[in-house]
């Protein structure tokens, strides 16, 4: 085996092994303490210097070969999830978003429920008319925050026995992310957006403390904890420009598939810098990253974020290809390594 395929093997190694420890962690927005403790782990074994912020971003700093400009990569670890909106007189929880889940796929699936005091709590989202040998309206009834619910696995009959078991109105609700990585490199799994994009920031962290390379510029790789609901990259540290690395579209209307690194030019907030975006094209095509250029219409970003707050920077957006978005979601690892490949060569670390 040569070097560069030992290599080559190990970042994979590496990749997949953090992919796995992000996904593992239960973190919807505003409940990330875990999730984020475990990346500051990842970067600080690696000899990287971090720090957080007021809202519980993490910032990891990597000094450059040059002065005089400074780069900024994003990705988020907050996720989709539920909260406890009230409890039924017969002991059922209603649930309110947080983001955006596609509902109707959560009907059936296994979920924790995590009090203020600490314990965790398992059950099931289910529809309020969840039997077909019961309820008429079993297959048309709407999966929605009126008509879905959280069945808990105790022994509870009333709203009392609920509130006994410590569970309240603001407590969180996390679903099973149902990780797979099969032989064929497909990796199913719920929060592939934007998990997937933060383990590559955590592998490029690896490959150059491997390498002993270092980015051209002052570089701020930040790990976002309130994208999903619009504003985890309003408090980004100020940089000249930024990459955000989120989850690529896949779809209607749309070229990239699940292998490719995707390029937004384009989503509801508007275009992304012209230079930075061209630029993007240019080392794909040169370095032949497989690559495809898409226009977002149902997409924000932490870049957008960073531009509502008023940070003065160009701003662009990668990402791996994602399918069935919101829902359960599929990339490849050929997607992943194709947009750290992508992100690295931003970075003059190739």
């Amino acid at each position: 085996m040569t070097e560069e395929n030992r290599q080559e093997q190990a970042r994979q190694a590496f990749l997949v092994d953090t992919l796995r420890k992000l996904l593992g962690q239960d973190s919807p927005t505003g409940f990330t303490e875990h999730v984020v403790t475990v990346a500051q782990e990842i970067a600080q074994k690696q000899g990287f210097a971090t720090r957080r912020t007021n809202k519980g971003n993490l910032v990891i700093t990597v000094p450059g070969r040059e002065t005089g400009r400074k780069v900024g990569l994003c990705a988020h670890v907050d996720t989709l999830g539920l909260m406890v909106r009230s409890i039924t007189a017969d002991g059922m929880l209603m649930v309110t978003k947080v983001g955006g889940p596609l509902l109707p796929t959560l009907d059936g699936e296994y979920c924790r429920i995590y009090t203020r005091e600490g314990k965790v709590y398992t059950g099931t989202v289910l529809s309020l008319s969840p039997s077909v040998h019961v309820q008429d309206d079993a297959a048309t009834r709407p999966r929605d925050e009126k008509n879905m619910t959280v069945r808990i696995d105790e022994k509870v009959h009333s709203k009392e026995d609920v509130q006994a078991l410590g569970i309240a109105a603001g407590d969180y609700v996390c679903y099973d992310p149902k990780t797979i990585i099969t032989d064929s490199g497909f990796v199913k799994s719920r929060f592939l957006d934007d998990k997937a994009s933060a383990a590559c920031l955590l592998t490029l962290l690896w490959q150059m403390r491997e390498t002993g390379t270092r980015p051209r510029f002052d570089t701020c790789f930040t790990l976002t904890v309130h994208e999903e609901v619009g504003h985890g990259g309003a408090t980004l540290p100020t940089v000249d420009e930024l990459l955000a690395v989120d989850m690529g579209c896949v779809g209607e209307d749309l070229s990239c598939t699940e292998y490719q690194v995707s390029i937004c030019a384009k989503d509801s907030g508007g275009p992304y810098d012209y230079g930075m975006v061209s630029r993007l094209v240019e080392l794909a095509k040169a370095q032949g990253v497989d690559y495809a250029v898409d226009i977002y219409p149902h997409y924000g970003s932490d870049a957008e974020a960073a531009w509502g707050a008023g940070i003065d920077c160009r701003a662009a957006l990668i990402g791996p290809g994602v399918h069935a978005s919101h829902g359960m979601e599929r990339t490849h690892l050929d997607a992943l390594n194709a947009t750290l490949n992508l992100a690295a060569l931003y970075l003059e670390l190739a």
